[in-house]
């Protein structure tokens, strides 16, 4: 089988490596837009259920992730002016450059026997007529889905909050959350480490702060000095880093999320981003491409031609994935509806941000909800300020 995978993000190289291992006579490569180390984004988060699939399908792989990775084991939440809360012997979490992730991805592909081809733009399947199977992993935006858009019956949902996606050079030794009060209503930041030197923030708020904090129109280097400021308690000094546009402002968005109505049109079939998107703030989305890759695979390997493995790649992985992109739902609205908790005693607040993917959270009254036993046999210390 000659494969064609479009797109160089994890989902298509993790393919590309379990194809190989399955069958090294097969014939794969992956074409990628850009220049070989050039990404979007900053650190990926892992956690136990991953790390034990990844060791699982490839522990080669597995073992070179965790080794670049730095990990964390406790949540800090603080809330402005009011305290911090630390929960110790949380879930472990890792989390890894996007950069890096690539590149091991890569050169274990490579390694197998798979071509990687950078700055080599497919856009459209007549470039891949001698393929026998043509995987587009090329994004939420992908072009091999969108020219058969009707199709794949897709639709996308946009969130109603603004987040822009930034680096730091804080280290952060827990995973934290920071919620800021302004004049303007409050403004919130997800922050983990990925490196020795650098950590991940994604910060995020209400339109209605936004545009009055006047970010709708801040140019990139007005933008990192706000929310420097605002944030100076946890950056204790460190700057916050943007991609370096030449112009404009800072890359605010809006979530989207897509959903296909299916996965395949003859040989053409959708991967990670390209099938599906969930919210960041569960941290899944790197996890999901991969595991993508992983049912793919395995679909291919055990169904008697290629008609039936794409049927029960699309049956079995959409099954899989629903209560994940349930839980990013709910996550999504918790913050939306951030001011129902924000007033509640420290503690309490974080056990409900740790319940948000919940469906009874946004029926039943925060308090009330409140005691069901998630912090189990968990430490939990709030800190307040001045005391």
């Amino acid at each position: 089988m000659d494969i064609a995978c479009v797109g160089g993000g994890p989902a298509n190289l993790y393919f590309s490596i379990l194809m190989k291992l399955a069958d090294p006579a097969r014939e794969i490569t992956v074409y990628e837009r850009n220049p070989a180390g050039s990404t979007y984004g900053w650190g990926v988060t892992f956690w136990e259920d991953m790390l034990l699939a990844l060791h699982g399908s490839d522990p080669e792989s597995a073992r070179a992730i965790v080794a670049g990775s730095v990990s964390w084991d406790s949540w800090a939440a603080h809330i402005h002016d009011r305290s911090t809360v630390i929960l110790e012997h949380a879930e472990e979490g890792l989390g890894i450059g996007r950069r890096e992730l690539l590149a091991i991805l890569a050169e274990r592909a490579r390694s197998l026997g798979v071509r990687v081809e950078y700055e080599r733009e497919i856009t459209g399947q007549d470039e891949l007529a001698g393929a026998d199977l043509i995987v587009a992993g090329d994004g939420a935006g992908s072009v091999l889905r969108e020219r058969h858009a009707a199709h794949f019956g897709t639709e996308v949902t946009t969130g109603r909050n603004p987040y822009v996606w930034l680096g730091t050079t804080k280290v952060f030794d827990a995973f934290t959350f920071a919620f800021t009060e302004t004049e303007h209503g409050w403004i919130w930041c997800y922050g983990y480490a990925y490196g020795a030197d650098r950590s991940t923030c994604v910060i995020e708020c209400f339109p209605e702060t936004w545009r009055g904090l006047g970010l709708h129109e801040a140019n990139e280097a007005d933008t990192l000095a706000l929310l420097e400021k605002l944030f100076a308690d946890i950056l204790d000094g460190h700057p916050l880093i943007g991609r370096g546009q030449a112009e404009g402002g800072a890359r605010w968005l809006n979530f989207r999320t897509l959903t296909n109505r299916t996965w395949h049109r003859g040989n053409l079939v959708l991967l990670g981003d390209a099938a599906h998107t969930t919210h960041y703030s569960i941290g899944a989305g790197t996890a999901l491409a991969l595991g993508d890759a992983a049912y793919l695979a395995n679909a291919l390997h055990n169904a008697p031609g290629l008609p039936d493995a794409l049927k029960r790649y699309e049956r079995e992985r959409m099954a899989a994935i629903r209560s994940t992109q349930r839980a990013a739902r709910y996550s999504a609205r918790w913050y939306e509806n951030l001011p129902r908790y924000i007033g509640l005693p420290p503690l309490q607040m974080l056990t409900l941000l740790g319940r948000r993917h919940s469906p009874l959270l946004s029926r039943i009254p925060p308090r009330l909800y409140y005691g069901a036993g998630w912090l189990g046999s968990q430490v939990a210390r709030v800190v307040v300020p001045g005391r």
